[in-house]
């Protein structure tokens, strides 16, 4: 789908996916916030955040986040679901090319349902801001929906792989008949090892 399609999605439906109301998308959440190895993080990104709904459920876990999607009216909605939120900033803005650089890093680099909807250059693309960017001590995350659909450039396989091919310790790794999540950390501990429950 192209820009205008999703300004047009955005514009005409308050939570065009279902987000808040079904239970899959709820299920999905839960599952990838279960997956972050980190109680807390520092400064998170996540582009594509359209209308917001999980921005919102991340913000407790962020000391600073960034979220951004190209859809002006995406960008409105997000901006209203995390408006209790003061550390939370919602911005219109395209991957890769507006991929911010902030001095340190980001910590957490969310990309959920995002890789399929661009270019194999694009997602190569990000997979580099992605190396670029991601803090010292830093986790990236990504979801994707796996069945065909109209509008889909790329399987998720092959997302998924562009990022695996970054090098970085792959710490957990989740799929279903409808979406998969993998989980990439610099540095490999388990939470486990981490915390000293284990060697």
């Amino acid at each position: 789908m192209n820009r205008v399609g999703f300004e047009r999605l955005y514009r005409d439906a308050a939570d065009p996916y279902g987000l808040r109301t079904r239970w899959y998308e709820m299920r999905k959440r839960a599952l990838l916030l279960a997956a972050l190895p980190d109680a807390r993080y520092r400064s998170a990104f996540e582009p594509a955040c359209g209308s917001g709904e999980l921005t919102r459920e991340l913000a407790p876990r962020c000391a600073k986040l960034l979220a951004s999607d190209f859809a002006s009216h995406a960008v409105d909605q997000a901006r209203a679901r995390v408006r209790d939120f003061a550390h939370v900033r919602v911005e219109q803005q395209g991957v890769p090319q507006d991929w911010p650089r902030p001095a340190g890093g980001f910590d957490l680099i969310v990309l959920g349902e995002l890789g399929y909807f661009l270019d194999a250059a694009q997602m190569r693309g990000v997979a580099q801001c992605c190396r670029e960017t991601l803090a010292v001590q830093g986790t990236l995350l990504a979801c994707h929906w796996l069945p065909p659909f109209e509008g889909r450039t790329l399987p998720t396989k092959e997302v998924h792989e562009m990022l695996d091919a970054l090098g970085l310790p792959c710490i957990a790794r989740y799929s279903d008949a409808d979406f998969a999540m993998a989980v990439w950390r610099r540095e490999p501990e388990s939470v486990a090892q981490r915390e000293g429950i284990r060697p």
